[in-house]
């Protein structure tokens, strides 16, 4: 029987949304389709914080309401749970940026360690969520990843960063929670992946617990996730994947300009989407030595990802497939599709106000200028809003 998934069901979409929660929604979009605003605001919040303003309340009621969870993990509850009531899980994503000093980093892997604990006793958080920059130094990172000879003190300094990778990791092993690394910069991915390779190779055997991020709108990803899984083939674990577009485009471009090398990023969308694809296709074909996130916002990946399935006959819950879209954002595909009977997540940022506006004002500018982004979600706001006859 084929599934059938109206999109455009704004009921379904929104059903979680008191009418309140759809107008200030709605509003908030609305000033956020506004590129220029979106700049200032977002150049005036950062400055505002850094010279000590009082402005975290009029954040925390627009923009953080709309994207996070709360400011602790018990205000995320609310959330969770009522995401749960709509069959949508939740991926536990700590929104604060990472830090550089080895206290800090050591701080991040027991904090990580804890919410993973508690993620156990929480029955509708399945995932957590980490920046291998949360537990190693960037510069240290780039060291690495660009074969560069390490000083005495370093190579000390990157052993330790691996002991926290691997203590958040079994933390994730002996929970029982699967933990997703997220993706990095090009310029240090290289050490990210080895790092999480090693990871999984050790923690996969029984089931997917350590995931890593491939990123299509790098040329090269494609192929690294095929080579990826023939080297979990080889060595008898599960490959673990969650596969987005990509989130550091402009910035690869501008290093890649100014350092005179041919840039890793897609030429166009038009061959990103196609990589995309063709990574969906690669995992379902895969399906029994691949477990996959199909983390996204574009409507087009999740009907592909349909078509696939009913191609190959699995069902709509398979336990090596799940969707993932950012909380606050695409609600008529995480909502409709969980409806339908798939394994659905909100990532779900959530900390203190003044530490997760860098993550906000993010949110803010790629928003504003994906094309067609903040027209869809206005559109359908509008549309739920005029069928309530609230507008």
């Amino acid at each position: 029987m084929s599934t059938i998934i109206n999109f455009e069901d704004t009921a379904i979409a929104f059903a979680s949304k008191s009418n309140d929660e759809l107008k200030n929604a709605y509003n908030l979009f609305r000033l956020m389709n506004n590129t220029t605003l979106v700049s200032w605001g977002s150049w005036v919040t950062e400055w505002a914080f850094k010279i000590g303003m009082p402005i975290s309340a009029p954040v925390r009621w627009t923009v953080f309401e709309q994207f996070c969870g709360g400011r602790t993990i018990e205000e995320c509850l609310g959330p969770i749970e009522k995401l749960a009531e709509f069959g949508v899980e939740t991926i536990l994503d700590y929104g604060v940026e990472a830090k550089q000093d080895e206290e800090d980093l050591e701080s991040t892997a027991r904090f990580l360690a804890n919410n993973l604990k508690l993620a156990a006793e929480e029955p509708n958080i399945n995932i957590v969520s980490a920046k291998i920059t949360g537990l190693i130094r960037f510069q240290l990172l780039k060291k690495v990843s660009g074969g560069e000879d390490l000083s005495q003190n370093e190579k000390e300094e990157w052993e330790r960063g691996q002991k926290r990778v691997r203590f958040v990791s079994k933390a994730a092993f002996d929970t029982d929670i699967q933990l997703y690394y997220d993706a990095e910069e090009s310029w240090i991915q290289g050490a990210v992946d080895d790092l999480v390779q090693e990871m999984a190779q050790d923690y996969n055997k029984e089931k997917p617990i350590i995931v890593n991020t491939v990123q299509l709108y790098r040329k090269d990803r494609l192929e690294f996730l095929k080579t990826s899984h023939q080297h979990a083939l080889d060595n008898g674990y599960t490959l673990a994947v969650k596969i987005v577009r990509g989130a550091y485009m402009e910035k690869e471009r501008e290093r890649a300009g100014q350092n005179r090398y041919e840039s890793p990023i897609q030429e166009n969308k038009g061959d990103t989407d196609r990589d995309y694809d063709a990574a969906l296709k690669y995992c379902v074909d895969n399906i029994e030595t691949i477990s996959f996130c199909n983390a996204t916002h574009n409507q087009q990946s999740c009907e592909y990802l349909i078509q696939l399935l009913e191609e190959k006959g699995l069902d709509t819950n398979h336990p090596n497939i799940c969707n993932a879209q950012l909380f606050g954002m695409s609600d008529h595909l995480s909502f409709n599709m969980a409806k339908a009977g798939f394994r659905v997540f909100k990532y779900l940022p959530y900390g203190p106000v003044k530490e997760v506006v860098p993550y906000l004002i993010r949110r803010a500018k790629e928003n504003s200028s994906v094309n067609g982004q903040m027209g869809r979600e206005l559109s359908l706001l509008h549309t739920e809003m005029t069928r309530r006859g609230i507008l």
